[in-house]
């Protein structure tokens, strides 16, 4: 988390604009608030102040803003936003950095625009779950009986290990890539609700897998147990919505908040897939 700045010079409060949404398929609306200013605040504690109040700076009542959070230690990745323009985590995004920094009098908070909306800051990332189910992003266990001590990991395996691993399935990689577009689907007339979880599952498989996915690919194919379904996962990497859509823009590691080096993991991916691809070509 970044160390707070000193009091920004004759603030004693600030606006905030939050892009709104009631409801999933509703057009999104722009409200203004105003939060009195005290230190060390984050963004998740703005939004606290202002769901107590729920009155606009012209005086109007309104429904509490909805978001998401939890851990509130940049652990859990729930608290994603556009915070000024950036994707970033609400819970370390603090309120004396922004208006010295960026804007000394305004914060402005929106939904990531890669995910639909559910309300408000709150958006649905089930895409980006199944991107990491697709990916078989675990280790493959026979029960959950006493297994005995593990296989040895080489200092240099997890060396290049741990930093995948802090990966908090945040969503801020997605937000900034201009490979990963926004995938919205309504249910058909007559489908049900099998049907479209099919069709929506099927659509998602299609769509650009990640570099949050390819990053655990690697990770897990480091493993000595995972790296058994190794070849499955480096499948689905040539897959459509694969490793083959990614245009190398580098955006996802500028913004990830864990500064795991997704670029480097992509390029092993790159070549450990076309490895793959000439293994069965050969083995044909």
């Amino acid at each position: 988390m970044a160390e707070p700045q000193s009091k920004p010079a004759s603030i004693d409060s600030f606006e905030v604009r939050i892009l709104r949404q009631e409801a999933p398929g509703r057009a999104s609306y722009w409200e203004r608030h105003r939060v009195d200013y005290e230190p060390q605040m984050n963004v998740i504690s703005v939004l606290q102040k202002i769901a107590a109040k729920a009155t606009t700076i012209d005086g109007r009542s309104v429904t509490p803003v909805a978001w998401d959070c939890n851990c509130l230690e940049e652990i859990c990745g729930a608290c994603t936003m556009v915070i000024n323009g950036r994707v970033r985590q609400a819970c370390s995004a603090l309120v004396d950095n922004l208006l010295q920094q960026e804007d000394p009098n305004e914060i402005r908070l929106e939904p990531m625009s890669k995910f639909p909306v559910v309300r408000d800051l709150m958006v649905d990332r089930s895409r980006l779950f199944r991107a990491l189910e697709k990916a078989r992003a675990w280790v493959p266990v026979d029960g959950y009986y006493e297994l005995g001590p593990g296989p040895r990991v080489s200092p240099e395996v997890q060396e290049q290990a741990y930093p995948l691993s802090k990966c908090m399935s945040c969503g801020c990689c997605l937000e900034a890539c201009p490979q990963y577009t926004k995938v919205e689907l309504t249910r058909l007339s007559g489908e049900t609700d099998e049907e479209f979880q099919q069709r929506k599952r099927a659509t998602y498989d299609q769509s650009f897998i990640g570099a949050h996915a390819i990053s655990q690919i690697m990770l897990f194919n480091m493993h000595p147990t995972g790296k058994h379904e190794a070849a499955a996962r480096l499948d689905q990497l040539t897959a459509p919505g694969g490793i083959q859509i990614c245009g190398n823009a580098q955006n996802c590691v500028a913004v990830c908040p864990k500064e795991i080096p997704l670029t480097t993991s992509i390029a092993r991916a790159g070549r450990a897939t076309t490895a793959h691809v000439i293994k069965k070509w050969f083995d044909r």
